[in-house]
């Protein structure tokens, strides 16, 4: 791997951005809509895929690596941002809701993460951001993240992003550590991962904590989130006043409709 050696400082504490310092003609790649801030002298430019070796050479090996990033749900193009200067410039991108960015050195974690398709922030030039086909079904079909997952192969260092408070927890090798299937951001490339149902027909139906968990299995590193954005963001909905006639007119929605009528 040809991976670009990035600098970079992490602010904030619920809210946080990622601000990385680039020597001349290094470059950082991010998702679409991701950029903060950054300084003169750096230049933006959209890219098919991530831009990386990996991804093929020619049109059609572009597009596939494209293609690759649309069945993980993200766009078709990532933005790469280039020190032209002589001087280092700092380039920042934020988290696009509250949590925690965790920075992770492929190096050190044997050159492949898996994650939550949407987890991936931004990286170091070189680094490959493709995806990762569950192999069983029940983990497809039943994982909450989908068949598709993304991977981050290379030894540069990338960024994702979670929801809540980050849990890093290392797995001996045939340690089980059961999750909530939305809870889980990132793993190693050697740990199993795998849907199990909740035993008992009572649990499932009215324990409130859905129908599977995923069990995953050392050796390896798993990343754990707190508030998985699908929850934080099914709460907010579930919250929302109704304001169209004809819908329930009870409770804070009926109040809301109460002085929202006009006739």
């Amino acid at each position: 791997m040809n991976n670009h050696e990035i600098d970079y400082k992490i602010y904030g504490d619920d809210m946080q951005f990622v601000e990385v310092e680039l020597d001349p003609k290094e470059t950082v790649i991010a998702e679409a809509g991701s950029l903060m801030m950054m300084e003169d002298g750096i230049e933006m430019e959209t890219v098919f895929g991530d831009g990386s070796s990996n991804q093929g050479s020619g049109l059609m090996g572009k597009l596939l690596g494209a293609g690759k990033r649309v069945l993980t749900g993200e766009s078709l193009f990532m933005t790469t941002f280039t020190n032209e200067g002589q001087e280092k410039k700092h380039v920042s991108f934020a988290s696009p809701y509250p949590g925690k960015i965790i920075p992770m050195d492929l190096s050190a974690l044997n050159g492949k993460v898996i994650c939550q398709k949407d987890a991936f922030l931004a990286a170091a030039k070189g680094v490959s951001v493709g995806i990762e086909l569950q192999r069983k079904l029940g983990v497809g079909f039943f994982g909450g993240e989908g068949f598709i997952m993304q991977k981050l192969e290379g030894d540069g260092m990338a960024f994702v992003h979670a929801g809540g408070t980050i849990h890093e927890k290392t797995l001996a090798p045939g340690e089980v550590l059961r999750i909530d299937t939305g809870c889980l951001v990132a793993m190693t490339r050697d740990v199993h991962y795998n849907i199990e149902m909740v035993k008992g027909v009572k649990t499932a139906l009215f324990g409130g904590e859905g129908l599977f968990l995923a069990t995953l299995r050392g050796p390896g590193t798993v990343w754990v989130q707190s508030l998985p954005f699908s929850r934080l963001a099914s709460r907010v909905f579930a919250s929302m006043p109704a304001t169209g006639k004809g819908k329930d007119e009870s409770g804070i929605g009926g109040l809301f409709n109460m002085f929202s009528d006009n006739d």
